[in-house]
């Protein structure tokens, strides 16, 4: 397959300094004394943060569509608009201490290829199309990835229309309340490859000193609830050798859960995050332990592996000590490959433009998960600082946000087709 351009295609480079300024821009409407962004989903800040986003997309020459559920969709025109559009796009809403990347980065670099395209006059056979989805993060109202999930239908707008936060507002009314429900049914919105520019989220690229990771897919992720139950009695009368110490057992389990981890490298993840210990007193030993149990790989028989193997210890210790032992699964996600087509492209970009890279994988969910259900899809990564995020100090070089979007740039270019 022949995937060069032109040459003077080749050449093209985005304005990393606009890039920049209109990040910053965007991270004053809600911006934290600690330098990060509050703005969560469906509050009035988040209607000034989609009203300026939209502005800067009409001021770009892009026409806008906005779905029932709230997700936007900004398209320049190609020279043939039958075509399936080449999208990009994140969210914009963030974390109650979130930073100014995490999501915004994938929004206003799409924004910032369609600016490139416009100060060159170049035109695309296929539509490109920026796209931001309602309630990514998830930390208002659950599910996560909500407007990317109706869309996809992994659930129903009514499930999403009756989400309510801890105030019991709901998604519904507060979508109407903020002028954000549109005409279009979610997903009736044709897709021809999805492009996600996100900063890392973790510490990998950093750690090898490399500029773009080249995502091949999203890790599985099995979460459990983990209950053991003991006998709670008093620390001092009760001999080491006579009791049923709750605790002492659970945490030979959540060190298993982070053995399997590292049985299945290199992308094996185990965590427990959770942990609720009762009574909870100084001087009695604990008689019940709940804690959550993380388990997270590249492929769902590898993450399915490890829980197995986390089960089996689990009981067999139950059995040696006479304690009961309960693991029940709370959520569950498979594992996401990104098309090949999709990740050789941004590879290729990548090399082309003189950036490290490296392959990467994601350990977090992005919107791009429910668009590879539908359509070719792949993601760009680059590094932040300390691999920090959903953290107010989340920081990235200005250089990486140039290098990301250039990527992104080429990537949707080679799918697009220039005229």
């Amino acid at each position: 397959m022949n995937t060069a351009i032109t040459p003077g295609i080749d050449t093209l480079r985005i304005n990393g300094e606009r890039l920049w300024a209109s990040l910053m821009e965007l991270a004053q409407i809600g911006a934290t004394p600690k330098g990060g962004v509050c703005r969560l989903t469906l509050t009035d800040l988040d209607k000034q943060g989609r009203d300026l986003v939209l502005r800067w997309a009409k001021e770009a020459g892009m026409t806008v569509t906005i779905d029932k559920i709230g997700n936007g969709f900004m398209r320049r025109a190609g020279r043939n608009n039958s075509l399936p559009p080449i999208m990009t796009g994140s969210h914009i809403d963030t974390q109650p201490t979130g930073g100014k990347f995490d999501g915004n980065y994938g929004v206003l670099a799409g924004i910032e290829v369609v600016r490139t395209l416009n100060d060159h006059g170049i035109e695309t056979e296929a539509p490109i199309e920026v796209a931001f989805w309602t309630n990514e993060e998830g930390s208002r109202f659950v599910p996560v990835m909500m407007g990317s999930g109706v869309f996809a239908k992994a659930f129903s707008l009514e499930t999403a229309y009756a989400a309510t936060d801890t105030e019991g507002k709901s998604v519904g009314d507060e979508l109407k309340r903020i002028g954000y429900i549109g005409d279009q049914e979610p997903g009736d919105h044709p897709i021809g490859a999805y492009f996600e520019t996100h900063i890392e989220q973790g510490p990998v690229l950093e750690d090898n000193d490399v500029t773009i990771g080249v995502v091949s897919g999203v890790l599985g992720i099995r979460w459990f609830d983990c209950t053991v139950t003991g006998m709670e009695a008093h620390a001092g009368p009760t001999p080491m050798a006579l009791r049923k110490d709750a605790l002492q057992l659970a945490t030979h389990i959540m060190q298993e859960t982070v053995a399997a981890a590292l049985r299945h490298a290199p992308h094996g993840r185990g965590t427990v995050g959770m942990v609720q210990v009762f009574p909870n007193s100084r001087n009695v030993i604990p008689g019940r332990v709940k804690f959550s149990i993380d388990l997270r790989n590249a492929t769902d028989a590898l993450v399915d592996q490890m829980a197995d193997e986390v089960k089996a210890f689990a009981a067999k210790l139950s059995k040696e000590t006479g304690m009961e032992v309960k693991i029940e699964p709370s959520s569950s996600y498979s594992a996401i490959s990104f098309h090949k087509d999709c990740v050789d492209a941004v590879a290729r970009a990548a090399k082309k433009l003189g950036y490290s890279n490296m392959p990467a994988v994601s350990g977090a969910g992005h919107d791009a998960v429910y668009m590879a259900s539908l359509a070719p899809a792949g993601m760009i990564f680059i590094p932040c600082k300390d691999g920090i995020s959903h953290n107010e100090i989340e920081d990235a070089k200005p250089e990486h946000i140039t290098a990301g979007c250039n990527v992104l740039l080429h990537a949707m270019l080679e799918r697009a087709k220039v005229v």
